[in-house]
């Protein structure tokens, strides 16, 4: 592990501080390296949409919207190679929250989000991707290839 020494005025130091007591941090050093990581990913998936990432996209819509789950459902059986899993919470009598498990190309994880974000009646679409390296492996002590998915940072 690679040791690094930074300098800040007393001022940033303070905030700094309150900052990772706020989000629960034991030491500098960890909330250091989640920061660092958050940039780089966030400059990986600026850099041209390249790569892989495993991502989860999260909505909120209206049951009683007419055909919307029917309709959201379909978009996500025609990306079934993306879909890992999904997760449906009913929020109330009248609201759900969808949460589904993404893993491919970045362009197409994004172009899925934006369908179903873009579909009449979801609101409140976040996607949050990481970048990863996609392996597809098949052990000796196995006959069934699988797919590992490394984060880059």
């Amino acid at each position: 592990m690679e040791r690094l020494t930074i300098s800040l005025d007393n001022q940033l130091c303070e905030q700094f501080d309150q900052f990772i007591h706020a989000r629960g941090y034991t030491n500098r050093s960890e909330a250091m390296r989640d920061l660092i990581r958050d940039e780089l990913e966030a400059a990986r998936l600026d850099k041209g949409n390249e790569g892989h990432c495993i991502a989860t996209l999260s909505y909120i819509y209206n049951h009683h919207e007419t055909d919307l789950a029917s309709r959201v459902t379909a978009v996500q059986h025609d990306h079934h190679d993306l879909t890992l899993s999904s997760m449906h919470v009913h929020m109330d009598h009248d609201n759900c929250l969808e949460v589904v498990i993404l893993r491919g190309d970045i362009r197409s994880v994004e172009s899925f989000a934006n369908t179903v974000m873009a579909t009449r009646g979801v609101r409140h679409g976040k996607l949050h991707m990481v970048p990863v390296e996609i392996r597809h492996e098949q052990h000796s002590s196995s006959s069934v290839p699988h797919t590992h998915s490394n984060p880059l940072t």
